[in-house]
């Protein structure tokens, strides 16, 4: 049973998540504008992992007794400088994220919720991978600098990102994990 405290923090990330979808969905959104649909298709990927977070989130709420409680999300920007820009912020955004996590695993903790602490162990993981997968294009982009033809074959490298998790929960996180093979 989750504590109120708990249920409240989790309730705020579960928002932060969708946020970070919306974010990413945002950032598809003008990549294709933009003819970078290499870049589209990363962005919309990443957009469903992070709706994965949230539902995985908002199903332990509910297991654990708890009541999931969606607040509004705030709009995203809908435009951006350049690919480097967009990275930059992800990344910005993502050591957000890991603070957050990082903090609600300190609230897990302090609560002496094991089963939270357990949890959020995935997270924390999931967290070093989302910066470094940040770091790595902001990298290569690095070195395209503001060569076309680089950038245009870098889009082309981020267009074969596959999805990898699944994006429909109408069973449930875990029933659609098992589907994918990954549960």
């Amino acid at each position: 049973m989750l504590s109120k405290k708990m249920e409240t923090a989790f309730n705020e990330q579960i928002n932060r998540e969708m946020y970070s979808a919306y974010l990413y969905m945002s950032m598809s959104a003008d990549c294709t504008f933009k003819g970078l649909k290499g870049f589209a298709t990363w962005f919309m990927v990443q957009y469903h992992e992070e709706m994965l977070h949230a539902m995985k989130m908002y199903e332990y709420v509910t297991r654990q007794g708890g009541k999931a409680a969606l607040a509004a999300i705030k709009e995203p920007p809908s435009t951006f400088e350049s690919a480097m820009d967009m990275f930059q912020q992800t990344l910005k955004h993502e050591r957000f994220i890991t603070q957050c996590i990082n903090d609600l695993s300190d609230l897990a903790v302090s609560e002496k919720d094991h089963a939270s602490q357990t949890f959020l162990q995935w997270y924390v993981t999931e967290q070093i991978e989302e910066e470094e997968n940040d770091n790595d294009v902001i990298a290569q982009l690095k070195l395209v600098g503001s060569d076309t033809a680089g950038l245009f074959m870098l889009d082309k490298d981020m267009g074969v990102r596959m999805l990898t998790v699944p994006s429909d929960f109408s069973k449930g996180v875990e029933a659609a994990m098992k589907a994918m093979g990954k549960a």
